[in-house]
């Protein structure tokens, strides 16, 4: 099974910006922030959202 990679490589891996990609999640770039470090995490709903976003499940996306 490949390695998990953190949520912010994820987003880098699909070449967006957190501001660009806080757009197509429906997230403020400060909510994405506080879940690329830990802070907060997020519902399923928006969990849905990034998998669609950043093209991968997120078995492979490292949650902290």
């Amino acid at each position: 099974m490949p390695e998990k990679i953190t949520l912010a490589a994820a987003r880098v891996n699909a070449g967006l910006s957190q501001k660009d990609a806080a757009k197509l999640i429906g997230v403020s770039p400060a909510t994405l922030r506080n879940y690329e470090s830990g802070k907060t995490s997020p519902g399923w709903g928006v969990v849905r959202k990034i998998e669609k976003v950043y093209g991968m499940s997120i078995d492979y996306i490292f949650l902290p």
